[in-house]
């Protein structure tokens, strides 16, 4: 989750969104440890989700996400910790889950050793990532690493393809030119990297890209663990990493002369880092959610048009200046968007017709 210029944290049960059905929990509970089918069961699980409920989850976490790119660019402008900042949105992320749960709002399944490894790999890899993008960002520009960045739904369809065997239509593979394009034009400016950087800002691609999937596949494959409690059982021990990679980093030490130095107030920092955490519980809720009911191809396009969304918010509020490129760049890839969404309902009609064709009657 690092914090950069114009960038969001690398997120983190919907109990009416949740339709897998109770044969395949009890299946699920009675061999726990079980591998992945080799069919692509639920594969296709974002299409038989209703359009009405998969908007308002995606416009849900849009509000948080640009709900929090203000409150930091407002509140946390100073607050240069990446890894703290991890810690913090993971430690909320955890008090908040384990709330709800005590609340009644899901109960636990009971998972076997295998699953409680493939956590321990998941929060590992969550980790690795921020690493990753946080050496990145400082052997490339800011611009670079953004455009870099955008490639990211190739890269998902290139995992779905290669380990599942899994297909879009013409018109989805169609609309990601502009969305890829149109969001580079966006964010376009000074280049520079080197060549080091440049492979590790690909290879973090790459890992947000697995990072997507896996977190669908845990929540919509053989495994199907509702939003909620995936993030509850993960967020500790990514808390844990990222306190660990604060600590070597010494930003645990900086902060501490931060507010001995008497630079900030402690109740007051208290309470912005409260008011972030609580956001960020928000948006981790809701991007597990939309992961798991608009599938992990569409946040990564998500990812991109926030972006967009992101630069023509700043215009109005921050009276941030764009050029024609940027300009343009936006437009481009606000028709991308409007592709990909029309693909992808054709999709969902397409497949509903095939998986319920009527019987035919014979005449009497």
């Amino acid at each position: 989750m690092s914090r950069r210029s114009n960038e969001e944290p690398d997120h983190l049960l919907y109990q009416g969104g949740h339709v897998e059905s109770k044969a395949v929990h009890s299946d699920v509970e009675a061999a726990p440890g079980r591998s992945e089918p080799p069919s692509d069961q639920n594969l296709d699980h974002e299409y038989s989700i209703p359009s009405t409920i998969k908007f308002t989850w995606l416009g849900t976490y849009f509000f948080f996400s640009l709900l929090l790119t203000l409150y930091n660019k407002l509140v946390l402008g100073m607050f240069h910790f990446p890894w703290l900042l991890t810690f913090l949105h993971a430690s909320f992320a955890s008090m908040g889950t384990f709330a709800m749960m005590q609340t009644g709002y899901f109960k636990m399944s009971r998972l076997g050793r295998r699953e409680h490894l493939a956590l321990v790999a998941f929060s590992a890899l969550f980790t690795a990532n921020i690493a990753v993008s946080n050496l990145s960002l400082a052997m490339v520009s800011v611009p670079f690493y953004q455009t870099m960045r955008m490639l990211c739904p190739i890269f998902t369809i290139l995992i779905y393809r290669s380990w599942y065997g899994r297909t879009y239509s013409y018109m989805t593979y169609l609309s990601l030119v502009p969305l890829i394009i149109g969001a580079a034009m966006t964010t376009a400016g000074e280049m520079t990297f080197t060549d080091a950087g440049f492979l590790l800002t690909i290879f973090g691609v790459v890992l947000a890209a697995v990072k997507t999937v896996v977190t669908n596949r845990f929540m919509t494959g053989s495994l199907a663990l509702p939003p909620v409690e995936f993030l509850m059982r993960m967020s500790p021990l990514a808390a844990l990493q990222a306190l660990a990679c604060a600590t070597a980093t010494g930003e645990v030490a900086g902060f501490r002369e931060l507010i001995t130095s008497g630079q900030v107030s402690l109740p007051s920092s208290i309470a912005s880092l409260t008011g972030n955490g609580f956001l960020a519980l928000l948006l981790n809720i809701s991007s597990f959610n939309t992961n798991k009911l608009a599938g992990a191809l569409t946040m990564t396009v998500c990812g991109n048009l926030k972006q967009c969304l992101t630069v023509l918010l700043g215009i109005f509020l921050f009276n941030v200046s764009v050029d024609l490129l940027n300009g343009a760049g936006m437009a481009v890839t606000m028709v991308g968007a409007g592709i990909y969404s029309k693909a992808e309902l054709d999709t969902k009609k397409r497949k509903q017709q095939t998986q319920y064709q009527p019987l035919n009657q014979s005449s009497r």
